[in-house]
């Protein structure tokens, strides 16, 4: 077992593209490795390597039990689909330290190792029930919930698309894995958030009786869904003028203003930019009118968005089970997070569709 855990893992590197060398430097180097405070319930500790490339989480050992029943499925899984959003492994290590406790960790991507500034961080599950942040104020570094979020996203049409594709075809391997309770991490970097530049819409009524959108300055060309300060450029023949990023790997997206052709995000002050599904990807954040439907006025925000699906080694089991039966006798059985892997998996996309938007913008 041991043995075939070591193959496993080392050829998931290989597919991720992760150096042996680099890998083994990050984790075992001579810099310390960098501890967070832990953004859930399960007791695990996080680390983050220096060169931020690298988290690595505390397993508790029922965690091992399910990476080690799926790693196979796994492994077929992220092959099989190279845009896959499901966290990266790159390794299952334990140590044995003179106290003679063991600790058993996993090495996972961080999702948020980019040169831009991650201003806003949110992990979504569809649930309701005790989803929103404990703290009262809010900085960069605080972990938001589904009820703290109040903007929707808004991608070019295809990329829409294909993101909504890619999370059902992963949220369906983790329903077949018996898996729940996991999260989309979603992080947020705002292009002017020094002045949180905003576009103002006015609401107006047309004859018809039908809303419309009409920007103070509109747009003259075709692509006014796209935000105005983040520029997409053809993908360009010198590979050196574009910043990489660690653990890309699958295809560049397409945008149909570009000739259908593969883009990079160009931004004044940084290089090129791969743009892939959950990397790089700029959008437009409008903030979600209230429920009273009496505000002329909303603002909307230039963003670059990553996000990836996290947390996706709690199975359904006897507890899981009898925490949905105990929560379900006080609240509603949907707004709770502990229930059925398939009625999760279809909440939690049903959720995400609401949180990317058709464009209202044409």
């Amino acid at each position: 077992m041991h043995v075939l855990l070591k193959i496993q893992c080392r050829n998931l590197r290989e597919l991720f593209k992760i150096d042996a060398a680099d890998y083994m430097m990050s984790i075992c180097g001579n810099d310390a490795l960098r501890e967070l405070s832990s953004p859930g319930k399960s007791g695990s500790v996080f680390f983050l390597s220096q060169d931020d490339r690298f988290m690595i989480k505390t397993l508790r050992k029922s965690e091992v039990k399910v990476l080690l029943r799926m790693l196979p499925d796994y492994h077929y899984h992220v092959r099989t689909y190279e845009n896959t959003l499901i966290t990266k492994f790159f390794g299952l290590h334990r140590i044995i330290p003179s106290s003679g406790q063991k600790f058993r960790f996993v090495v996972m991507g961080n999702m948020f190792c980019t040169e831009l500034r991650i201003h806003r961080r949110y992990d979504l599950k569809g649930s309701s029930l005790g989803r929103s942040a404990d703290k009262v104020e809010i900085d960069e570094n605080t972990i938001l919930k589904d009820l703290d979020l109040n903007y929707q996203y808004y991608l070019e049409p295809s990329w829409r698309e294909a993101l909504l594709n890619q999370i059902e075809i992963d949220s369906k391997f983790l329903e077949a894995q018996h898996i729940m309770d996991y999260s989309l991490l979603l992080g947020v970097h705002y292009r002017a958030p020094q002045h949180l530049r905003s576009l103002m819409f006015y609401q107006g009524i047309t004859a018809d009786g039908l809303e419309m959108l009409a920007e103070e300055d509109p747009l003259e060309n075709e692509i006014s869904n796209y935000p105005q300060s983040l520029v997409l450029v053809p993908r360009g023949t010198d590979d050196n003028s574009v910043v990489v990023g660690p653990h890309i790997r699958g295809s560049r997206l397409r945008a149909s203003a570009a000739g259908d052709e593969e883009v990079d995000l160009l931004l004044p002050g940084t290089a090129r930019l791969q743009i892939q599904l959950g990397v790089n990807m700029p959008a437009r954040a409008e903030l979600i009118p209230g429920k009273e439907e009496t505000q002329m006025f909303h603002e909307a925000y230039d963003v670059v968005l990553y996000l990836g699906i996290i947390d996706i080694l709690q199975d359904y089991n006897m507890s899981k089970k009898i925490e949905h039966a105990y929560k379900s006798l006080q609240f509603d059985s949907l707004s709770i997070s502990a229930v059925d892997p398939t009625f999760y998996s279809q909440r939690f996309l049903e959720f995400i569709q609401k949180v990317f938007p058709p464009n209202s913008i044409s």
